[in-house]
């Protein structure tokens, strides 16, 4: 397992009612689970439509359960942002 952070921004900020808040995973999906029972209702659904930075690598679309978590890292939760 590794501790870390999780960053929401925008609507996902909005969803969590928090800008961040501490991680214990060893995967990406892992902490993502853990978000969406901590947070049930609007995040869940927010959280389908988010891209995901981990210590600042795009996640795209690699399996969450491929990803592995760094001690001390950050995740990004980054909804759709509209303008340019």
């Amino acid at each position: 397992m590794a501790a870390g952070t999780i960053r929401y921004w925008a609507a996902a900020k909005a969803a969590a009612g928090v800008a961040e808040e501490p991680y214990d995973a060893e995967h990406l999906a892992d902490a993502l689970d853990a978000a969406r029972a901590k947070h049930p209702g609007e995040l869940v659904q927010v959280l389908r439509r988010c891209s995901f930075l981990v210590d600042g690598d795009p996640v795209g679309t690699r399996s969450h359960e491929t990803v592995r978590l760094a001690e001390g890292g950050t995740v990004e939760v980054l909804p759709p942002f509209a303008g340019g």
